[in-house]
């Protein structure tokens, strides 16, 4: 591919925002996510959370940025090759140390608050730690499940310091691992709020983007974005007159 021209005022801007590599998503994103920012990326079962976060992992690696991934979801092995079938490789990025994948297996744990606490807490310092400048967890929910409010909190708000020193973190959660009321706080805290859900349209069911807020955006944020995700493709935007046709 033909590396694009860039003036100095769209490197300026580039320079300032995570694109996801996708033109059409990051105009809704109003650009992109701001640097510096910590974003929470919430929705249901296989509303696309994942594969959201994913683009947004591959477009900051083609800008130049150092990538840090903590998946609940994945092995390493299997999360290069699921990016790769969606047209996503970042296989070079993880062999030269752009992309360190990290995977974190909880099986048989005996869950209880303080267990939860406790892993909040050596996730926090893991990311402190990390020397990388954006920091991806997916998916939070299996430690927030059975930590109290206090815990959880206490986790954002460190996540919010860390961004106050240069890091970038997004994180993805099922929206039902939160009482509502604590979940009003955590987007609050949160610079951005994606909510990602399953709608139907017609006789199938597509994945929605609601922006629901970015702050610092550097152009006007759009307020949904329909999608679905093919193999061999990744994320194919539908036109909204297509997706409530």
């Amino acid at each position: 591919m033909a590396e694009e021209e860039f003036d100095d005022e769209e490197e300026d801007f580039l320079a300032d925002v995570l694109s996801s590599g996708n033109y059409e998503i990051d105009q809704k994103m109003g650009g992109g996510i701001p640097m510096n920012s910590l974003s929470l990326f919430e929705g249901e079962n296989d509303s696309g959370k994942s594969v959201l976060v994913q683009q947004i992992m591959w477009g900051g690696l083609n800008q130049g940025r150092r990538i840090a991934i903590f998946t609940t979801e994945n092995t390493v092995k299997s999360l290069l090759k699921q990016m790769t079938s969606l047209s996503l490789d970042v296989d070079d990025y993880f062999i030269i140390g752009r992309l360190n994948i990290f995977p974190i297996h909880v099986q048989g744990v005996d869950w209880a608050e303080d267990v939860s606490g406790n892993l909040l807490e050596f996730m926090l310092k893991s990311m402190a730690q990390c020397k990388n400048d954006v920091i991806i967890i997916d998916s939070l929910t299996v430690f927030v499940f059975h930590s109290n409010d206090n815990d959880i909190l206490n986790f954002f708000t460190g996540c919010k310091k860390l961004c106050d020193l240069g890091k970038t973190i997004l994180l993805t959660a099922h929206g039902y691992a939160f009482p509502e009321n604590l979940l009003i706080r955590i987007r609050s805290i949160c610079d951005a709020h994606l909510h990602l859900k399953m709608e139907e349209a017609g006789d199938q069911m597509i994945k929605s983007l609601v922006v629901a807020k970015i702050c610092g955006a550097q152009k006007s944020t759009g307020n949904i974005v329909s999608f679905d995700v093919d193999p061999g493709f990744g994320m194919r935007i539908i036109p909204i007159s297509k997706a409530k046709a």
